[in-house]
């Protein structure tokens, strides 16, 4: 059996959804602390330059009442920068992040942007956070990412995903392989490997199954799931197929 996988769950839409309304619920907080319970082994949570969902706040109170790591998404600006130097989260991912995209669209420019990107990191690397970049399965952006000391990738899956949705098997099949070739080359770096978007009961089995990976970070999925059979049994279900998949 290979190493057991860490699930990293994403609360952003629980803040997403109190944002709706303007209210202070549902909290993110309570959601990230059910999750731990439900057996997550690290929270996401993604502070967008427009604070859209996750907002500073939030972020302060995870901080301080996790008792599982904190992987804190960001964009690769001063501003974000600076917040994360202040809260020392055990986890920095740096994600491309466009003002009018309803969600993250592909993976970080790392290699046209690879000395900003090298300097912007190590700031976070002295001050103890794990760095990780959320880049396409592409090899010139691993290879970019492994050359400016990132210790982690995270792998982009929603291309994979979305072949799936449109029925589109043999795309779907090109990327999963594209995917699982790509994990093994950033591996043989040194790199830990991590993936994530849009994965569902549907499309985890496949991506759970590369022996290289040691974290999925899934979260709109769950959290939608929830509305029908609750965070506990949502997060306990992913746990289980992840699990399946690695036997």
């Amino acid at each position: 059996m290979m190493d057991k996988l860490r699930l990293g769950v994403n609360i952003d839409h629980v803040a997403t959804v109190r944002n709706a309304r303007g209210s202070a619920y549902p909290d993110p907080v309570r959601a990230a602390k059910l999750a731990e319970e439900a057996g997550a082994d690290g929270i996401t949570a993604h502070l967008r330059e427009d604070r859209r969902h996750i907002g500073d706040a939030d972020i302060e109170r995870l901080v301080a009442d996790l008792s599982v790591p904190l992987n804190f998404e960001m964009a690769a600006t001063d501003e974000m920068q600076a917040i994360a130097l202040r809260h020392k989260p055990h986890a920095v991912c740096l994600v491309p992040e466009k003002r009018e995209e309803r969600t993250t669209e592909g993976g970080l420019e790392v290699a046209r942007e690879e000395n900003r990107l090298a300097h912007f990191i190590a700031p976070l690397q002295d001050a103890g956070c794990r760095v990780s970049i959320f880049i396409a399965a592409d090899r010139p952006q691993i290879e970019a990412a492994h050359r400016i000391g990132a210790a982690v990738v995270e792998l982009h899956t929603g291309a994979y995903c979305d072949f799936h949705a449109e029925g589109d098997i043999d795309a779907r099949d090109a990327e999963l392989e594209r995917l699982r070739e790509m994990a093994g080359f950033a591996h043989s770096l040194g790199l830990e490997v991590h993936a994530g978007h849009g994965l569902t009961y549907d499309t985890v089995g496949p991506v759970a199954a590369f022996p290289e990976l040691k974290e999925l970070n899934i979260g709109h999925f769950l959290i939608g799931e929830a509305i029908f059979s609750g965070l506990t049994a949502a997060i306990a279900e992913m746990r289980r197929m992840m699990d399946d998949a690695r036997s």
